[in-house]
């Protein structure tokens, strides 16, 4: 019988056990051993913690990665940004999702309905409208959803005003028919990546008390809050240790990034893009066959990941990057491996990735939330 191939990856899988350097480039790269060694650090701090880990998908997009999150433990589900991101982890047996976003829209909130037949969710609100249009979604269903109240702690996106506001939006979806109650969410978003320690830890403190003073006043109303969920890479062991703080949706820790790599360094970067060089005047310019497309650049150009002394001179094509090259003239042919400024962005180009182990290709994955964003 003929071999089947991957429908994402195509013949990719027949580089499984042959060395990385058979990958045909740009590809996205991922060091196993690295990613391991980040799993087993977060899980690790949270293993005699009240707050558990809740691990964000959209910073990999790929289901296995969070398989791997749940599987080392200390994890009490997966956190999503998007509808279609919950679908893709519930087909690949996730079973405790969150989206921690505010779903608006009839043809939204009815797959919300859906899904919440196949697994536990729990989904962000921050006006009433949103609940009336889910509890409208689930009727007849039987199925339930969680409602987690957002409130606005300094980032000024989504949420409410800390206090009353929020409790009267708790009230609501407590009364509402097929919903949940379940508690707060809350991003510190605007102190994550500062780069400080301490600074950090001042801000984040202060700005998830807020949060925690909110919780407290639901509680005092007769309401029972049993989650404040919030907090990220750059902050879980601060918001982590928290009274009152029950989850850290931290994401970016598996796979890091360059800009993200500054403010938590004991994180390594598993994430890398590996390119070829297509042209080259042999000596102090060369080109990478990767651009914007291949890259996300929203933070900044990638750097490259074994050449210190070269930088990236021109990153704004689509399919190249430009090189000034300092130590070694970089000839055509030769391959470089490029960590990403922001790791979410560049798995958001993506389709698959192949996990790498001393130079060879031990597995090619999907990414199968690249492209999700409704």
């Amino acid at each position: 019988m003929e071999k089947q191939e991957c429908p994402v990856s195509g013949r990719m899988t027949d580089l499984v056990g042959k060395s990385a350097s058979l990958i045909p480039t740009p590809a996205l790269i991922v060091e196993m051993a690295l990613l391991e060694r980040n799993l087993s650090l977060m899980s690790d701090f949270f293993a005699r913690r009240q707050a558990k880990l809740r691990p964000h998908f959209k910073s990999h997009k790929c289901v296995t990665i969070a398989r791997r999150q749940l599987d080392h433990g200390n994890a009490v589900g997966i956190t999503c940004a998007k509808v279609s991101e919950a679908e893709v982890l519930a087909a690949g047996g996730i079973r405790d999702i969150l989206i921690a976003n505010e779903i608006v829209g009839q043809g939204k909130v009815e797959r919300v309905a859906e899904l919440a037949r196949q697994c536990r969710l729990a989904v962000a609100v921050d006006d009433e409208s949103q609940v009336r249009q889910l509890s409208a979604a689930l009727a007849g269903t039987g199925a339930r959803v969680g409602a987690l109240v957002e409130v606005d702690v300094g980032l000024a996106r989504c949420g409410v005003p800390p206090g009353e506001r929020a409790l009267q939006i708790a009230r609501a979806a407590a009364a509402a028919a097929g919903v949940d109650f379940l508690g707060i969410q809350a991003y510190e978003g605007h102190c994550i990546t500062v780069l400080d320690p301490e600074d950090r830890r001042r801000q984040v403190l202060a700005s998830m008390q807020k949060a925690v003073d909110t919780r407290r006043l639901i509680e005092a109303s007769g309401l029972p809050v049993r989650v404040l969920s919030g907090g990220g890479t750059g902050s879980y062991d601060m918001t982590g240790l928290m009274d009152g703080v029950d989850e850290v949706q931290a994401g970016s820790y598996a796979l890091m990034d360059h800009y993200y790599a500054k403010r938590r360094p004991e994180f390594a970067i598993a994430l890398s893009v590996i390119t070829t060089v297509i042209s080259s005047n042999g000596s102090d310019h060369a080109v990478l066959d990767v651009g914007v497309k291949g890259v996300g650049a929203d933070l900044g150009p990638p750097v490259l990941a074994d050449r210190p002394e070269d930088a990236i001179s021109r990153f704004e094509s689509e399919e190249h990057a430009s090189v000034r090259v300092g130590g070694r003239p970089l000839e055509v042919g030769d391959r470089v491996r490029l960590f990403p400024s922001h790791g979410c962005t560049t798995c958001n180009l993506h389709r698959r990735i192949f996990a790498v182990r001393d130079g060879i290709v031990e597995d090619v994955w999907a990414i199968e939330g690249s492209g999700c964003l409704d």
